[in-house]
């Protein structure tokens, strides 16, 4: 799949296509709906599938002080995209500029001047234009004026209600994994570099594989069974520490993985970490010993959890 970054020109090969149209983070049961309406379009009229969302997310520009939020990374959105079938991305520079853009002035830049598309599809709350002054009817009506059709998806619901990022950032922060994993249709998963720690728990019999949590949302802090994904593909049960570790000074945030029943150096390689079940909170134990004592528990806690998971 193309990933088309900072304004680069689209391929000739890609223009003409249909395209999704939205913020797109987490590409969960709702984002799916939209894109495989794109993508059965696309199909039809033997053009090509576009998604194009908007790189950094608006809220950044418009509420600088957010806390990090995103459900995932570049990298993971991309995979996600082209397994589904996707043929090309599109970031869309969000910036001052382009906030500033009419409605109808980004619909000529960017729809119809840069994409060059034949079709538009987007959620029901799809907003655009400066102060948000185009809805989906008139995305509609410049689609009739300009040459290209747009199509409006339904919500996708289950029993809590709309299926939403929020959502999934509420049921991460609420330590419940797997509620998110079913309005993702996976499990939410950490993608970062291993990164040098206090080697503490290698001393003590543990090693971990520290990685930092950089922009994706904070789900509750304690401790987790996971699977972790290698570089090469490999599926490995563990159990993650994800949070201050209270035990060691001075404070940092971190995700600390032991990966059970395997040994092997992981500095500088990237791993996927995917919260499975939330066994317990941090605490601050009573010195080493029962640190240890705990954590063995905990991986007995994991070991019993990994044997029953499924797959969301």
């Amino acid at each position: 799949m193309d990933l088309i970054t900072g304004g680069a020109p689209l391929p000739a090969n890609m223009r003409g296509g249909v395209v999704a149209l939205g913020n797109f983070d987490g590409f969960h049961a709702g984002h799916q709906a939209v894109v495989g309406a794109a993508l059965a379009a696309a199909r039809a009229a033997g053009v090509p599938t576009l998604v194009a969302s908007f790189d950094p997310h608006p809220a950044r520009l418009f509420q600088p002080g957010l806390p990090p939020f995103r459900l995932t990374d570049p990298a993971q959105w991309q995979a996600l995209l082209g397994a589904f079938g996707v043929d090309a991305a599109v970031l869309i520079p969000f910036d001052g500029a382009l906030a500033s853009l009419s409605a109808e002035a980004f619909v000529q830049e960017w729809l119809v001047g840069r994409l060059g598309v034949s079709g538009v599809v987007t959620g029901a709350d799809f907003t655009f234009g400066r102060a948000r002054e185009g809805d989906v009817t008139h995305l509609a009506a410049l689609g009739a004026t300009h040459g290209f059709t747009a199509k409006v998806v339904g919500a996708v619901t289950d029993s809590g209600g709309t299926i939403s990022s929020t959502r999934i950032r509420a049921a991460l922060r609420a330590a419940d994994p797997a509620a998110a994993a079913a309005l993702l249709t996976r499990r939410f998963a950490v993608r970062a570099e291993v990164i040098h720690g206090a080697k503490l728990g290698r001393q003590l019999g543990f090693p971990t594989a520290n990685m930092a949590l950089g922009d994706y949302v904070r789900p509750a802090y304690g401790v987790y069974a996971v699977w972790v994904r290698l570089p090469s593909g490999e599926r490995i049960g563990g159990v993650a520490n994800l949070g201050v570790r209270p035990m060691i000074e001075p404070p940092v945030e971190l995700l600390e993985t032991w990966l059970l029943d395997w040994d092997g150096d992981l500095y500088g390689q990237t791993l996927e970490v995917e919260l499975v079940a939330y066994l317990r909170p941090e605490m601050k134990l009573d010195g080493l010993d029962a640190l240890i004592a705990q954590v063995m528990r905990d991986a007995e806690d994991a070991r019993t959890v990994l044997k029953l998971s499924v797959e969301p």
